[in-house]
């Protein structure tokens, strides 16, 4: 039981991780002196200096995806919490079940990310 609980905290810590680093990360695309990411494009010169950058967010179809991966990672972040509390106030047998919905919404809003094209 100690092990499946570790386990659950491992997938929890881990998918919250990933979820930071894909929101944060610079550079998704990396093109002949252009560089964009979910929230910057940036141009760049023959010898990398930065000329260039404005804000992504003018498409709404980028704001929806920028909102939905903060939702996510709000969510994934109340989901560990509430493993926490409820990992230490349950009763034995008892079940995580608004841990596992904070979860489920935090997986769906960033599944829902992807199909944006």
């Amino acid at each position: 039981m100690l092990l499946l609980l570790l386990g659950i905290i491992v997938l929890h810590v881990a998918v919250l991780v990933l979820l930071f680093v894909s929101t944060i990360v610079s550079q998704w695309i990396v093109g002949n002196g252009h560089s964009t990411d979910l929230w910057q494009n940036c141009s760049t010169s023959s010898s990398g200096n930065v000329h260039h950058c404005f804000s992504s967010s003018a498409n709404e179809w980028l704001q929806s995806v920028q909102a939905t991966m903060i939702l996510s990672v709000i969510f994934s972040v109340l989901s560990l919490f509430l493993f926490f509390c409820q990992l230490f106030t349950l009763t034995k047998g008892g079940r995580f079940y608004i841990t596992g919905i904070f979860q489920i919404l935090a997986e769906s809003n960033s599944s829902q990310m992807c199909s944006c094209d």
